[in-house]
């Protein structure tokens, strides 16, 4: 095929009538979930990360992440994301044997605060990793605020197998470095999934009120649902809206990353790492002798940069997650706008899932110019407007300079993702695919359907505050956990793990010789 952007239908058709369409249908799948471990009143647990569970710094699946009272479950890649449910349930049945008179709460936005001082930041020991990614939260806290960082979401993780990239290079006749034609393609699925990632808070987005004690000493731009709720009528996810943790200060302090390539996308992280910023140089970083931020540049370290989704390739020892990228190339994606779906006990289930798949293959396959500045505006409002007006049915959205519906943009994305929905049921003997496409649609038909629309009007009909329904919510989850059994081989698996990542963590504070200065100054040295 000559070389240019052809159709994603005729790259399905070259695929299934040249190659070998079960590679498109598989990958590796992988998800991150986070829950905030709160007291039975639904107030934020106070109490340190228990011990059962290992140590946060080094369990490879049972972590925190701003808060010590931020639970992170992180599942290992599997082949079938139903394999990845599986682990996840199993993690939270773990986690719920274990807690002491705590509960999970089931929302994104969390409730009861008493302030920012209520919150304990995640502790992860003496050593000096332990202190890096304790400070690193402190900095966080001085800078957007603690309440900010106890939003709880959902990572979707993909990577397409292996054995797709040569295949698909060699029909499109490409004659680039193979890792650099995967990274291109990967990249391009990154735009594509900013083009077009405004679907996701409407579809699945599950944080359409938030409780008033979210916000300190201020007023938000909210409308008064009653006298301890906040709401926006059509909102989506307020999550993914103006008060959710996001880099919007653009006045010297935040940045816009460059996703033209990955060079681009590594080099304009890595500057922000290292471009001072005079509003975090006012905080300090080393005050009376202790540290409140890893430096004062504009990102203390590529991980604050907030977006929707990341390119990924884990750091090992003492890399950069850019040095990471830049010497061994994408290894996934992650998809970082999902809210914690409330209906759900793991917070999503298959039916969402395979829409992901679906809608994360289709963005990787359809064509992906580079994003202009005027494009970039274009889909930072889009997303802005349907997390907080995107059950509005007279909603517009920007598309190439010209306001087009969204009801109908939707609809046209959700038809033209039809024949690979068609094709992953068919290679995968799932008819689910097309079912999941299917209740997307009955979605965009009736906004009463998504979770959100869901949320406001059982709130409305059972008189309830936000807090008293996620309150519920999350009791119901307990009791649902409660009556499933845990593999026993599972279990001892969870206490082997938990006690080797607890002598992990104590061999690590037994070799602290070097200074957190030194370390700091080692680890920074390696930026790109």
């Amino acid at each position: 095929m000559p070389s240019g952007s052809p159709s994603i239908e005729d790259l399905l058709a070259l695929i299934c009538e040249r190659g070998d369409p079960a590679l498109l249908a598989s990958g590796r799948f992988g998800l991150e979930k986070e829950s905030l471990r709160v007291a039975q009143s639904g107030g934020i647990a106070l109490s340190p990360h228990p011990a059962e569970l290992g140590a946060a710094l080094t369990h490879p699946h049972i972590t925190t992440d701003y808060s010590e009272a931020l639970l992170e479950f992180v599942t290992p890649p599997f082949q079938e994301f139903s394999e990845a449910l599986d682990c996840l349930q199993n993690l939270h049945l773990y986690v719920q044997e274990n807690l002491q008179d705590e509960l999970l709460w089931a929302t994104s936005m969390p409730c009861v605060l008493a302030g920012e001082d209520s919150i304990p930041v995640g502790r992860y020991g003496s050593s000096n990793r332990g202190l890096m990614k304790y400070i690193y939260r402190l900095g966080l806290g001085y800078r957007y605020g603690r309440v900010m960082q106890v939003i709880a979401g959902v990572h979707f993780n993909y990577s397409i197998a292996g054995d797709f990239w040569p295949m698909f290079q060699g029909l499109l006749g490409n004659q680039d470095d193979p890792r650099d034609f995967r990274d291109a393609r990967y990249m391009g699925m990154v735009r594509n999934l900013q083009r077009y990632g405004w679907i996701i808070p409407y579809l699945f987005g599950a944080s359409p009120a938030v409780c008033r004690s979210f916000f300190t000493g201020k007023e938000p731009d909210l409308l008064v649902f009653d006298d301890t709720t906040y709401y926006e009528p059509y909102a989506t996810s307020l999550r993914m809206g103006d008060i959710g943790y996001q880099n919007r200060r653009e006045e010297g302090m935040g940045i816009k990353a460059c996703y033209d390539s990955l060079g681009d996308y590594v080099q304009s992280l890595a500057s922000a790492t290292k471009t001072p910023c005079p509003v975090w140089q006012e905080i300090g970083v080393k005050v009376n002798g202790e540290y409140r931020q890893l430096n004062a540049n504009r990102l203390q370290i590529e991980n604050e940069y907030y977006s929707s989704v990341r390119p990924k390739q884990p750091p090992v020892d003492m890399e950069t997650p850019s040095r990471a990228l830049m010497e061994k190339g994408i290894q996934y994606v992650e998809l970082r706008s999902l809210d914690v779906n409330a209906y759900q006990p793991l917070g999503v289930d298959s039916q969402q899932l395979r829409f992901l798949h679906t809608f994360m293959l289709y963005c990787l396959l359809r064509p992906s110019p580079v994003i202009s500045s005027v494009e970039r505006k274009e889909i930072d409002r889009n997303l802005l407007w349907v997390a907080h007006q995107g059950r509005d049915p007279l909603l517009k959205l920007q598309r190439g300079g010209k306001a087009v519906l969204f009801r109908h943009w939707a609809g046209e994305l959700l038809h033209a993702m039809q024949p690979l929905a068609q094709r992953l049921a068919t290679e995968k003997r799932d008819p689910g695919y097309l079912e999941s496409l299917h209740q997307q649609r009955q979605k965009i038909a009736d906004a009463d359907l998504t979770p959100s629309g869901r949320m406001l009007k059982e709130m409305r009909e059972n008189g309830e505050s936000f807090y008293p329904f996620a309150r519920r919510l999350s009791l119901e989850q307990w009791r649902y956990f409660s009556s499933l059994e845990l593999d026993e081989f599972f279990r001892e698996h969870m206490r082997e793990l938990g006690l080797r990542s607890l002598q992990q963590q104590r061999e690590l504070e037994a070799n602290h010789e070097e200074s957190l200065d030194s370390f700091l100054q080692r680890y920074f040295s390696r930026q790109i």
